[in-house]
């Protein structure tokens, strides 16, 4: 969810964070939160590795779904990735919930979506390790899964959908689990499981393995309590009569953790007692923005900083926009409408000032 700013208007959003001020306890523990970069990436990696003590097979991976899955509004039912409706038409392929005892292969049921498919890894996922990971399989309609079949992940809007004929958009509500879920896969299986692999354009200036599209989807759609849910099933202690693995995904937990290893957008910072404490902070460094050039006449705009005033200034010296106003903190927002041509974003926050030059086409 994202605060959209324009001429005419301001729309305020509120951001409620499930775990505010501190990392999910016991799990991390001793951690070194010092670290930015590759050696966070790399500590995170060990972490989540060596935490995984129990390995599922493919076949248990069906009784985990049952329980990991569990659609918040009706425990009887599974939650299905890329569906968004349930009754309002008859195309039963893009429902959003479903029974959970029915799965199979057959049409109608839900079965095992491999988030990262199974043929694209190198070598091929299978069904042992990466994958039978519960924390990469998700409940999907049949049909709507094999249509996603081998798609690469890429960018759209709206409801789940084919991107021309060899791509797909997961939908607005389901971007950013994919996003964390491949960035799980990427630090836990390496270059088996390289980001790039499943997912189409242009890759981080910190890491040409990290496509900007999911740190962009990471960004624009925050944790639900659906992925939280699941986080804290699968994080649990293994035993003989459960189907948890032991390890956590730590860009659910915090998807901030994403923007400290990569950069790019800011996410949403879940721990702020951790990260960007005021001695910390920096402000021109806080700031991203994108898409630049821009192709819609949008420019989004991601800082952690609360933003006095917006000004999008031609090259002429004309001030084009103006919004003067607190802007909470932990949000994204948007600079809408804008003619084609150069412009000057002028940011200003806390007698701080920066300026960006935009493009719109």
């Amino acid at each position: 969810m994202k605060k959209i700013i324009t001429l005419l208007s301001l729309i305020s959003v509120s951001l409620i964070y499930g775990q505010d001020g501190a990392p999910a306890n016991p799990y991390y523990n001793g951690f070194n939160w010092n670290q930015t970069g590759t050696a966070l990436k790399n500590a995170l990696a060990t972490k989540i590795t060596t935490t995984h003590t129990k390995e599922l097979t493919y076949s248990q991976v069906w009784e985990a779904l049952k329980i990991t899955d569990l659609d918040p509004q009706n425990s009887a039912n599974v939650l299905l990735v890329y569906g968004w409706e349930n009754g309002s038409d008859s195309n039963v392929t893009n429902n959003r919930s479903r029974d959970k005892e029915n799965n199979g292969g057959s049409n109608g049921q839900w079965n095992r979506e491999h988030i990262f498919a199974q043929a694209l890894g190198n070598p091929s996922l299978g069904q042992i390790g990466p994958g039978a990971d519960a924390h990469m399989l998700r409940s999907c309609d049949v049909q709507r899964n094999g249509t996603r079949d081998n798609r690469l992940f890429a960018d759209g809007s709206g409801n789940s959908t084919t991107i021309g004929s060899n791509n797909w958009y997961p939908g607005d509500e389901w971007k950013g689990d994919i996003a964390r879920i491949l960035m799980y896969m990427y630090l836990h299986y390496e270059n088996q499981c390289l980001p790039t692999y499943v997912t189409t354009g242009a890759t981080a200036t910190t890491d040409s393995n990290m496509p900007n599209l999911l740190l962009q989807w990471n960004a624009e759609d925050p944790v639900s309590q659906y992925e939280d849910n699941r986080n804290t099933y699968l994080g649990g202690t293994p035993s003989n009569s459960n189907f948890r693995q032991g390890n956590r995904n730590p860009f659910i937990d915090n998807p901030y953790l994403a923007t400290v290893i990569w950069g790019g957008p800011i996410a949403q910072n879940r721990w702020p007692n951790v990260f960007l404490t005021n001695a910390e902070f920096n402000f021109e460094n806080s700031i991203s923005v994108y898409p630049n050039p821009s192709n819609d006449g949008t420019i989004n705009i991601t800082t952690e900083a609360n933003l006095d005033e917006i000004n999008v200034i031609s090259v002429n010296g004309q001030l084009v926009q103006q919004i003067k106003k607190s802007i909470s903190i932990d949000t994204n927002y948007s600079v809408s409408n804008l003619p084609k041509g150069f412009y000057f974003l002028q940011l200003n926050s806390n007698n701080q000032s920066v300026t960006k030059k935009i493009v719109i086409n």
